[in-house]
């Protein structure tokens, strides 16, 4: 069996499958894939292909082929550009739960070259008002339960245009013949499979996620086509490492299943998981309503879960929930923790729980980095359970103490971070993107 290193040899170098060469990305050279993408545009056109015969979206009763959803967003497209006004550049938002308007609106947003806000679902009033006027969105996408919290504040967003209710009617929040809310459904009443397309540069903004630092405001890192679609090659590659190593990600003969629990607000659940799912072929399983174990695992045996990314936290529930053992979870394969080191204890229990797992792995990043800066799984991972990895392909990383020296192996010191999946920066905050990135453009992380 090839060592880790051995395959990123073979898989990175002249005429591998993610052979690097450099670029100049947003005034910097960088390494970057030679092989790539241009814009998420191009991977919505390239999933439309996959057609209906397998699911990409199942939410409760209801899913979404690769085909259907692809066209379905274009519909979404089609009506934000013709009957909303909606071009380039202009900034649309979803405030709401995980669901598949949210994916719908991202995919609309980001493939006519308009910017996605991805609002925090668990902000209050203040926050919420906060992010829709820093960002100058023009359109705002929500759920009833969270669009409440600023109802009453509507006439005071001078700048948003237009609401669309996923879940509700405009009279149900007290806003019938308001000319400014809509329902969801008029996004999607008239279908059109295309819509007018503009061109779209690697480095333009696709969505703005806001990050909260330990003062002030948060700040909206703004993640461009390029960084995403770094992350999406970045997160195939490590797909296609494991498999080389013997601990699959990816099957050759059936669709891998993934249950999604991250809010998509988080990069972990836009940029790892709708992105990536889309361009892969994986069936996304989406929970509907707050996160709860019995769900969970139900949800598990009912779609033969095959992958499950999410955060430690929700692992350790359903790992310690008494019925675990109920239910079937023999199709999992995969289990990935992302923000914070997993403990030892935990890959225990996650092999307890899921008796078939191959492969475990932990990720360490930032909305600042797009998702993954690095990650560790298969034997690596349980011979050093509280470590987060190497850095990925085209992706480098230092640490460095407070004159900004780089320090040696096992020196404490800032973790900093370069390479094409660094934000363009923070959202109308020129300042706080100078102490960010540096001249020579690393990010410094502060942890």
């Amino acid at each position: 069996m090839s060592t880790v290193d051995e395959i990123r040899r073979d898989l990175t170098g002249p005429g591998g499958m993610f052979e690097i060469t450099t670029d100049t990305v947003l005034g910097r050279e960088m390494d970057v894939y030679a092989s790539r993408l241009p814009s998420l545009r191009s991977v919505a056109e390239a999933a439309v292909f996959r057609g209906d015969d397998q699911n990409f979206i199942v939410y409760g009763a209801r899913s979404y082929g690769f085909t259907t959803f692809v066209h379905t967003a274009n519909t979404v497209a089609h009506a934000l550009q013709h009957r909303f006004g909606v071009g380039k550049g202009d900034r649309v938002a979803v405030l709401s739960q995980n669901n598949p308007e949210w994916c719908l609106t991202f995919w609309a947003t980001v493939s006519q070259g308009a910017i996605l806000v991805g609002l925090n679902g668990w902000w209050v009033n203040d926050e919420i008002l906060y992010g829709i006027e820093d960002s100058g969105c023009r359109v705002l996408v929500a759920d009833r339960g969270r669009f409440e919290r600023i109802a009453g504040d509507l006439d005071s967003l001078l700048g948003l245009e237009h609401v669309f209710l996923v879940d509700c009617t405009p009279a149900d929040v007290g806003l019938a013949g308001d000319p400014r809310v809509h329902t969801f459904d008029e996004l999607t009443i008239e279908p059109h499979h295309d819509f007018s397309t503009v061109e779209i540069a690697e480095d333009d903004p696709a969505v703005i996620f806001y990050t909260s630092g330990t003062t002030g405001r948060p700040k909206g890192a703004i993640s461009t086509h390029r960084s995403m679609v770094a992350n999406l090659q970045n997160t195939i590659y490590n797909s296609v490492a494991q498999s080389m190593q013997g601990t699959t990600m990816i099957s050759a003969d059936t669709q891998n299943v993934s249950l999604f629990t991250s809010p998509l607000f988080h990069v972990s659940g836009c940029h790892s998981t709708l992105v990536v799912g889309l361009l892969a072929g994986v069936k996304l399983v989406m929970p509907v309503g707050r996160f709860v174990p019995d769900d969970a695992l139900r949800l598990i045996e009912e779609h033969g879960v095959t992958l499950w990314a999410t955060v430690p936290t929700m692992v350790w529930r359903v790992c310690e929930h008494p019925d675990r053992h109920s239910y079937d979870t023999s199709t999992v394969r995969t289990v990935a923790f992302g923000g914070s080191p997993s403990a030892e204890e935990l890959q225990r229990k996650v092999r307890d729980t899921f008796p078939n797992v191959a492969s475990t792995s932990n990720a360490y990043g930032l909305t600042e980095t797009s998702s993954v800066a690095t990650v560790i799984s298969g034997q690596e991972a349980l011979d050093r359970p509280a470590s987060v990895g190497r850095p990925v392909p085209t992706v480098q990383v230092k640490v460095v103490d407070a004159a900004g020296n780089t320090l040696g192996p096992g020196e404490t010191g800032e973790v900093c971070i370069t390479g094409p999946i660094l934000m363009a920066g923070y959202w109308n905050k020129p300042e706080a993107t100078a102490e960010a990135i540096d001249p020579d453009g690393w990010l410094h992380t502060g942890d």
